[in-house]
């Protein structure tokens, strides 16, 4: 396309824009393209910029009179405007004269708009006068702080609350913010000041050891009395008289009653001030004269409440440190300073009357102290006398003492000569034994060569006094723990066993004596005796004490039952009960330190000393219950017949425990659970392994030599030589063969263990004396008489059966067995066998 026809369409546009012509027909009909219209832009663009540079200049030009012609026509627009709306009004009220329903509702809208204005008016109106009415009074506050006036600044801060309250405003908004701020920040304000005042009036000086309340000071203007108007506005009063309190403890009171310090200061009154002054004894009396000077101090410088709030934290803290430091230290631990205890108790009672006259409270364990002063006293003697016996124990067994055991026991003619043939020491009513039997001049010569002791063991109530000494027909059994009588060897009933109580366990009492079968009565009286017994024991230095303890509480206990005058009268019953505790105390603690003796013997020992409490506390009863100075009531108060029994019991524990555990230990040496001949087949080890146990009796039968009598040695010495006699022969039965060899190295065996033979000899005694072996071994003849089988051939063993007393010792069985083991199996063999089974009790 041409450029002329380009600025043809242009132009076209250009004219058609700004006088509305329409272009020629040839420029209309034309075909205008994508080309045209650049141009044509242009073109237009020039236009418009032209034409805005004339605007401009004709704006220029013209603005003054367009704008008067224009305020001009406003101001003529709002004159036809009001004009038109006035009309309009006339013609309205000239048409219509009578008010539409419309119009009254939106009156009376106005109305009620009106009304609710007045009364918001009315609402902020009086929010503003209380506003301003508040903040006077916090003004009139923070001018009495300034001024001191601390009472004036509480009731204005207490009007301020109330008025606050009354603002018709919400709290969050931020006037009231404001105003409830300013009141907080002057209370504490105030606060600080009265904390001053406070501090002026109430004066605490740790240093110099003093404490000043005065009811008023010169430079203050608020006395003491209207302080606790400032207490209480604060909810301090109780605060305020925790923290006097502790400091006046601190300054004054805790240094008057420590009792521990190398001196105690006095208390002294000078006008309004309390100090510490001079020095204090440590009397009793001294103290409370003291502390009535401080009650009374506070009682006449502080008013009424707070010596009731200063009582409340005051007396739970001083009350205690009185009793556990003072009080509890001059409670006596028996009657001999009585009289001074009597004295403690009008001093104390004086004070809590002292206490309840200045109106203090919260002193009631005080008096509560004094009314059961019998009780405070019996838990005195209670606690003194168990601490004694724990000390005691403490201190180790200390030095042996011998002591010796009498009885006096009925024998018949029978069981005297058996006595006298086994050398019991003993004194009868005629002068020498041919009184007994007509024989008695071996009887005699065997008296004369009699051990130190006889022997002694557990009896049931059936069995006479003989038999209570072990000299009856039967051995004893390995459980048996020796008794002193046949009354001791009664078992106490399981509820009287106040060890159970002292955490005994069933370990302990996995054994009990056991009772023997009752020996033969007398059948007449003409052939009895009385026989007076005699046997020495050894024991520690824990008895004795323990008995003068005991006699001691039980003499203060019936002094008291005839002194009803005393102050502590009313514990005597309960000064009866205390032997039971004592008792239960050494029960309790006292395995443990027998254990730690270094002899070894500590078990012994204990049954020794146990068994020597029990018989003297049985003396004790009946010297008691035959006195003639005692009234009847202390005699019949003295029980101690059930904690006797239990002693007995404890006796046999600890003698059980001991052999349990000795018992145990042979065992052990032997093999324990299993066969010793079939564990090693070694003969110098079996050997090895039998000198083993044998030396581990001897070592015991050594160190129990020096501990208990003659009588206990023997059963307790034979009761482990038993051990050892049937733990072997229960081996030897339960083999499944014995050959030649094997049966001579079992001999060889038998023979080390027979060798504790020499144990049972009494001193001095002849080569061919019978060591008392047998009867405190029950196994000992049945293992001699295994030794005898093992080295016999058949006719022997028959012989042993036949003629002896091999019966007596095995059963047929096991006989057979025996014959079974070392013997073969042939016509020869079970001749024998049947021989010795056709005849099962051949000694009867």
């Amino acid at each position: 396309m041409a450029t002329t026809d380009v600025a043809a369409v242009g132009n076209a546009l250009v004219e058609f824009a700004l006088q509305g012509q329409f272009p020629e027909e040839d420029v209309s009909t034309r075909r205008v393209g994508a080309q045209d219209f650049g141009p044509a832009l242009q073109l237009l663009t020039a236009a418009k910029t032209k034409l805005e540079s004339e605007i401009h200049k004709i704006n220029e030009e013209t603005a003054p009179d367009v704008q008067s012609w224009v305020t001009n026509a406003k101001t003529v627009e709002d004159d036809i405007n009001r004009s038109r709306s006035l009309a309009n009004e006339i013609v309205r009220r000239a048409e219509a004269p009578e008010v539409s329903g419309q119009t009254i509702h939106e009156a009376e809208e106005k109305v009620n708009f009106l009304q609710r204005e007045t009364v918001y008016n009315r609402q902020v109106r009086e929010a503003l006068t209380s506003v301003k009415h508040v903040n006077e009074l916090l003004d009139q506050v923070e001018k009495a702080k300034d001024e001191r006036r601390v009472l004036d600044s509480l009731h204005l801060l207490e009007q301020t609350w109330a008025a606050l309250d009354q603002i018709p405003a919400s709290k969050s908004c931020r006037i009231m913010r404001i105003l409830d701020m300013r009141a907080f920040e002057l209370k504490s304000a105030v606060h600080d000041v009265f904390d001053h005042v406070w501090k002026s009036l109430v004066q605490v000086d740790a240093e110099k050891g003093q404490v000043g309340i005065y009811s008023s000071r010169p430079e203050e203007q608020m006395s003491l009395s209207e302080a606790l108007v400032g207490l209480k506005a604060y909810k301090e009063v109780d605060q305020r008289m925790a923290l006097l309190w502790h400091s006046v403890d601190e300054t004054i009171v805790a240094p008057r009653t420590d009792l521990d310090g190398n001196s105690l200061p006095g208390i002294a009154i000078h006008e309004a001030t309390l100090s510490l002054d001079g020095h204090a004894d440590r009397s009793i009396s001294s103290l409370f004269i003291d502390l009535e000077k401080i009650m009374s101090y506070f009682s006449k410088r502080l008013p009424d409440e707070l010596v009731r709030s200063l009582s409340i934290v005051m007396m739970p803290e001083l009350v205690p440190r009185i009793k556990a430091v003072w009080l509890d230290s001059v409670v006596p631990a028996s009657l001999k300073e009585i009289d001074q205890f009597q004295e403690v108790l009008g001093s104390v009672r004086q004070f809590c009357n002292t206490l309840k006259e200045l109106n203090y409270s919260g002193f009631d364990d005080l008096q509560d102290w004094v009314n059961n002063a019998p009780r405070v006293w019996l838990t005195k003697c209670r606690e003194t006398a168990l601490d004694t016996v724990r000390v005691k124990l403490a201190q180790g067994l200390g030095n042996t003492k011998e002591v010796e055991r009498v009885e006096t026991q009925t024998v018949s003619r029978t069981e005297g000569a058996e006595l006298a043939a086994n050398g019991a020491p003993a004194t009868v009513d005629d002068d020498d034994w041919a009184a007994w039997d007509e024989g008695g001049d071996d009887a005699a010569g065997a008296t004369d060569h009699a051990p130190a002791n006889a022997v002694e063991t557990a009896t049931g109530d059936e069995e006479d006094g003989a038999d209570a000494w072990g000299w009856g027909e039967d051995a004893p059994t390995e459980e048996q723990p020796p008794a002193t009588s046949a009354a001791s060897a009664q078992q106490p009933p399981a509820e009287d066993d106040g060890g159970d109580a002292w955490g005994w366990g069933d370990e302990d009492t996995a054994e009990h004596p056991t009772e023997k079968k009752a020996p033969r009565a007398p059948t007449a009286s003409s052939n009895t005796r009385e026989m007076t017994l005699r046997e020495t024991y050894k024991i520690s230095s824990m008895p004795e004490p323990v008995l003068a303890l005991i006699a001691a509480i039980l003499e203060d206990g019936a002094f008291l039952v005839g002194s009803e005058g005393n102050p502590v009268a009313a514990a005597a019953a309960g000064l009866f009960g205390l032997p039971t505790f004592v008792l239960a105390m050494f029960r309790a603690v006292s395995p443990y330190y027998y254990a730690l003796d270094a002899s070894g013997g500590g078990n012994m020992f204990l049954y020794n000393d146990v068994t020597y409490l029990s018989e003297r506390l049985d003396d004790l009863v009946a010297s008691w219950k035959a006195r003639d100075d005692l009234v009847p009531r202390a005699i019949n108060m003295l029980r101690l017949d059930n904690d006797i029994k239990t002693l007995r019991s404890f006796a046999a524990r600890a003698y059980a425990s001991e052999m349990t555990t000795q018992r145990t230990i042979v065992r052990d040496l032997l093999g324990g659970l299993q066969n010793i001949l079939q564990q090693n087949s070694d003969p110098a080890d079996l050997i090895m392994q039998v000198e083993a146990a044998t030396a581990r009796v001897r070592v015991m039968a050594s160190t129990w030599s020096n501990i208990l009598s003659r009588s206990a040695w023997c059963q307790a010495v034979g009761s482990l030589v038993d051990t050892l006699a049937s733990k072997l022969v229960t081996d030897v039965m339960d083999l499944a063969g014995i050959g030649q060899d094997e049966a001579y190295n079992i001999a060889n065996l038998i023979a080390k263990i027979t060798e504790l033979d020499s144990l049972f000899l009494a001193p001095g005694a002849a080569e061919d004396e019978v060591p008392a072996t047998s009867q405190y071994a029950d196994n000992w003849l049945r293992l001699k008489f295994l030794s005898e089988v093992l080295q016999s051939n058949l006719n022997e063993v028959k012989y042993l059966w036949m003629e002896s007393d091999l019966s007596l010792y095995f059963t047929v069985d096991e006989v057979v067995d025996l014959i079974g083991l070392s013997f073969v199996d042939n016509a020869r063999t079970r001749d024998i066998v049947r021989e010795i089974r056709s005849t099962p009790q051949p000694r009867s």
